[in-house]
């Protein structure tokens, strides 16, 4: 059974809920700042503090203030959250990830005290210098609760098997597609780990959070640190309603100069790992494609198709969406070097491709 922590909530109080941080402690503190976070709300951080971006160890460090000014913090452990494990544990595999030059906490950690992996004799060596020296970080780690439940929801970084009781560690951290394989509870569960553009097959391209009262979950991540255009989301639920803001680290310096509708509407998402598609019909600008894992048509810039032998070929991720844009709004652009096309995101999150005329 998984270290559950139940919790029981004042009723007036608002909720912020934020995933998958990703050592971005500039970013978090600019969500922070943007939802008007105070010592009043309730926050919960709902695993992947470390990883993928330069200031794990800030992230850690931050949190832990946070904490310390209020009791309202909740913090669950997420599966990068743990990477000390497999040292401790002696998996040589670990080395490889570090020497990939990914960045990592614990690559963060040497370089703290002007360390290099090669300056240790073995991986035994290797634990024994994390222990000595950053054993206050890793316990803390270690400490936090795999999940929370509330009344209303279950709060967990991965999924569920079914039922909150079926569920082990590595269901909880490490479950993919957790929205495609449902659950049994009947309360919300709330859901970072696992990209919401991967969802989002067949609706508008976008990171914003994906909320499913029938399915009776609500997925987070928005791709921070993952996609080119991912940001970090904060779900808010107060007085029983939800919405979200975000934030990210795109420039968005560029304007809209006219309305654009397109004639047909196009939407979708190639997302990992749906890469591999069929070609049905090429125009202009677009390609007509059967994903071949989803089996589904998607419009993919002819640009992104990679890789060619005959009807096959090999695309990557990217928006199939077409957006609808209105003069003078500021967006950001992604992508301005492929025919006839730019690929922008939007001020609301959205992300897909407008005629270059219209920029």
């Amino acid at each position: 059974m998984i270290d559950v922590t139940k919790l029981n909530l004042e009723k007036n109080r608002r909720i912020i809920l934020i995933s998958d941080i990703h050592g971005s402690l500039d970013l978090f503190k600019k969500l922070l700042n943007k939802v008007d976070y105070t010592t009043d709300d309730y926050l919960f951080i709902n695993g992947d503090l470390c990883e993928k971006g330069d200031n794990s160890l800030g992230v850690i460090h931050y949190v832990r203030q946070l904490s310390s000014k209020s009791e309202r913090v909740f913090v669950t452990k997420g599966n990068c959250d743990i990477l000390h494990r497999y040292v401790f544990e002696g998996h040589e595999a670990i080395l490889d990830y570090m020497k990939d030059g990914r960045k990592s906490i614990l690559n963060e950690m040497l370089e703290v005290n002007d360390q290099a992996l090669d300056d240790f004799h073995d991986i035994n060596d290797l634990a024994n210098y994390y222990y000595k020296n950053f054993k206050e970080e890793i316990d803390w780690l270690d400490s936090l609760p795999t999940a929370y439940e509330t009344e209303q929801s279950i709060i967990i970084h991965a999924g569920l098997n079914e039922t909150l009781e079926q569920t082990d560690e590595k269901a909880a951290l490490t479950t993919s597609s957790f929205y495609e394989k449902g659950h049994s509870e009947q309360k919300i569960v709330i859901v970072g780990h696992w990209p919401v553009s991967n969802y989002r097959i067949n609706d508008i391209s976008s990171n914003n959070p994906l909320i499913d009262y029938d399915k009776r979950i609500i997925a987070i991540d928005g791709g921070n640190k993952i996609k080119r255009d991912g940001q970090l989301n904060a779900l808010i639920i107060e007085d029983d309603h939800f919405s979200y803001r975000f934030v990210d680290s795109l420039p968005y310096q560029s304007y809209i100069q006219r309305d654009y509708t397109p004639t047909q509407p196009i939407k979708g998402t190639v997302s990992y790992p749906h890469f591999e598609v069929s070609i049905i019909k090429e125009e202009e600008n677009f390609t007509l494609c059967k994903n071949i894992s989803l089996n589904i048509k998607q419009w993919i810039k002819n640009e992104y198709l990679k890789d060619r032998n005959r009807d096959k070929a090999k695309t990557n991720e990217v928006s199939t969406t077409i957006l609808s844009v209105n003069a003078n709004e500021k967006v950001c652009i992604l992508d301005h070097s492929c025919e006839g096309y730019t690929l922008i995101k939007k001020e609301n999150g959205e992300v897909g491709w407008v005629p270059k005329s219209c920029i």
